[in-house]
């Protein structure tokens, strides 16, 4: 007779699991279709489209990505207000400057299927723009994740 039963065994793989990804001098395309697979439980092996399997994801030092190329200025972020005339647009570096968290936000909400699931994944993302967490988040993370890319020597 074994020790670890049936029911541990499945506890286990529905169990919602804590992930610490750290974006300093990432990409925020890397970096988003790394919280995008586990946020929709594609890692899993009971993943199914309909089913909301996926895990919390938690990003550290999104203040530090970094784009390749001349993309801080080239880059365009595009929004309307809904009313005539409404039409914005800001660069990369502008939304960065006035949000660090919200380019690496951006780029992990382009990544996830557009069905009525994604706003539920998206409140299992927890951005922080430095390396500071809170206790209580600190207590659930269960594995740091490697990070996507290499840093380039300085």
């Amino acid at each position: 007779m074994s020790s670890f039963s049936r029911s541990a065994q499945q506890w286990a793989t529905f169990a919602r699991s804590w992930f610490l990804i750290d974006a300093r001098m990432q990409p925020p395309g890397k970096i988003a279709t790394t919280c995008s697979v586990r946020l929709q439980g594609k890692h899993k092996p009971i993943y199914h489209a309909l089913s909301d399997c996926g895990d919390h994801v938690v990003v550290i030092n999104s203040r530090h990505i970094a784009f390749s190329g001349n993309k801080w200025e080239q880059k365009v972020y595009s929004s309307h207000t809904g009313y005539p005339g409404g039409f914005k647009q800001v660069t990369a570096a502008q939304l960065h400057h006035k949000d660090p968290k919200a380019i690496v936000k951006l780029a992990v909400y382009g990544m996830l299927p557009r069905n009525l699931h994604r706003r539920i994944m998206m409140q299992r993302l927890h951005i922080f723009s430095d390396d500071v967490l809170p206790d209580d988040i600190r207590a659930n993370l269960t594995e740091e994740l490697q990070q996507p890319e290499r840093s380039p020597r300085s």
